[in-house]
């Protein structure tokens, strides 16, 4: 098919009637497969949307072999009081297995191959012994989807070895801090970057006033923790922090709708002044109860209503629609924060590998390089801070079906880079790798 391009030459108004006005074209046909050929870059071509992803691999024994793990620790947890929010049986998995895709998309040009082997540990059971069998077949970069006692045993485990985990669940600070480690980096945005993200938008909308709603377990309890300190960094304050002492029962009995309407209410009556409801309930134990059911009419905020992640469904700017449709495709379901987070790690080593080769040294020499950055639908590259493993990245804020905003927040400044307004920042970082 030829293309032709047509334009009118302009003459004066009165010169000639329009229907008699020349124009002429230029033929197209050669000039646009050149100049594509001329300026498209590999990365373009890797995030093209799904077009290559069925072509053919090139023999073997003509590329080298660059494989991932991914470990899974299966864990118990409560049944979530909306149906909505039950975990997909292939959450991470699947976006892991995306990512793998866009790096053997690459790997064409650079002849390599990606591959990906998933181990599950039941729940109890031994993750070390499962991250040793993929580190015996030859796994250096390592997906760990797993809390952060497990992922502690698992660095301990491989301190010797060249082998890097990548933490994409755990979001507990001190993993970045006193508990930090040498072969961990962590995809996963940690608890006191959700909670700053949170309040720089708090902030921004004038809602200074915060009461906060805690549960009783020690994750709602470390959160609780990087409001405070979000609230001190900010300029946020607590009017007061009132605990549900209640846990999980039968949450999900017919009359229970009447019952928390009336009890709701009461329980968030009395309250000092305040701006806005921060819920501190990772567990999901009464934190969905309270939009639309407190005493006074206020927005709730924290692990319910309006929350701080590293991805949602619904986010499109800045190419995420691509992202969003071709996983919607892939997987049968929307991608979700954990997907997002396994995403960035194996595009993270697809990246590396691209640019400095195909072992290990080199892959993770770059990954904590000046020169690493991954463009991650963000709006700007994501890279990992050099002081404690983790991944700089803006942070969404949104409401159950729209993103509402992203962090950070115009206005709060950083010396360096706004981004690290967000979490634990180099002068006040207590980690000493291990």
């Amino acid at each position: 098919m030829q293309f032709r391009q047509c334009y009118q030459l302009r003459e004066p108004r009165s010169s000639r009637p329009r229907h008699a006005r020349k124009s002429r074209c230029h033929s197209w046909s050669l000039i646009l497969p050149l100049l594509f050929l001329l300026f498209a870059p590999l990365p373009l071509l890797a995030e093209t949307e799904g077009e290559n992803e069925g072509a053919p691999l090139p023999p073997a024994g003509e590329l080298a072999t660059v494989p991932i793990g991914y470990l899974k620790q299966e864990v118990k947890r409560i049944i979530p009081l909306s149906r909505l929010n039950v975990e997909p049986e292939d959450l991470g998995i699947a976006g892991a297995e995306i990512a793998l895709k866009d790096n053997n998309t690459t790997g064409r040009f650079t002849k390599q191959q990606f591959t990906l082997e998933v181990e599950r540990v039941p729940a109890g059971g031994d993750a070390v012994q499962a991250l040793e069998k993929l580190v015996e077949s030859g796994h250096h970069f390592v997906l760990v989807d797993a809390p952060a006692e497990t992922l502690l045993r698992l660095s301990d485990a491989v301190k010797d070895k060249d082998v890097l985990l990548f933490n994409i669940r755990a979001p507990d600070v001190g993993l970045r801090e006193e508990n930090c480690r040498a072969n961990v980096l962590h995809t996963a945005p940690d608890r006191a970057m959700l909670a700053d993200a949170l309040a720089q938008y708090l902030v921004w909308k004038k809602w200074p006033r915060w009461f906060v709603v805690k549960g009783v377990f020690p994750e709602d309890l470390a959160y609780l923790d990087a409001l405070r300190r979000a609230a001190k960094r900010f300029g946020g304050t607590i009017v007061e922090e009132r605990e549900y002492k209640e846990t999980p029962g039968a949450r999900r009995s017919d009359s229970g709708q009447l019952q928390i309407q009336r009890q709701m209410p009461v329980f968030t009556q009395g309250a000092p002044s305040y701006d806005v409801v921060v819920v501190a309930d990772e567990k999901e134990v009464f934190g969905p109860y309270l939009p639309y059911r407190t005493w006074d009419p206020r927005p709730v905020a924290g692990t319910a209503g309006l929350t701080a992640m590293s991805w949602h469904p619904a986010h499109e700017q800045w190419g995420a629609t691509q992202m969003q449709n071709r996983f919607q495709r892939f997987a049968k379901r929307f991608m979700l924060p954990l997907d997002y987070q396994a995403w960035v790690a194996v595009r993270a080593v697809g990246e590396s590998a691209s640019r400095a080769g195909s072992d290990f040294a080199p892959i993770n020499a770059y990954l904590r390089g000046d020169e690493f950055g991954l463009a991650a639908f963000k709006g700007q590259k994501v890279t990992f801070r050099t002081w404690d493993g983790q991944l700089r990245q803006p942070i969404i804020v949104a409401g159950p079906d729209l993103p509402v905003s992203m962090s950070p927040q115009e206005g709060f400044l950083h010396e360096r880079a706004e981004v690290d307004t967000l979490g634990i920042d180099e002068p006040e970082s207590k980690c000493k790798f291990q």
